[in-house]
């Protein structure tokens, strides 16, 4: 799995696609947040920066996703 991201799209697209699998049952919560987690590290601010998701990520994931990440990164229950 590549970590590492140079533009927001596609930093963006990954996050989704990884809240959606999550979503569609094809990934379990632990797997989710530890990929969440090892991105978030690998792209520091350009992922997240004071207590939430840059904005410029923003538009690919929505609101609902946004949520899920922010929970992840809180170190909440997901349910």
């Amino acid at each position: 799995m590549r970590t590492k991201y140079k533009n927001p799209k596609e930093l963006g697209t990954c996050l989704k696609d990884l809240v959606d699998n999550y979503l569609e049952d094809l990934l379990s919560e632990e797997i989710l947040k530890e990929r969440v987690m090892k991105i978030i590290e690998v792209n520091g601010e350009r992922a997240y920066k004071d207590g939430k998701i840059v904005s410029k990520i923003y538009p690919y994931l929505g609101d609902e996703r946004a949520e899920i990440i922010n929970k992840i990164i809180e170190n909440k229950e997901l349910n």
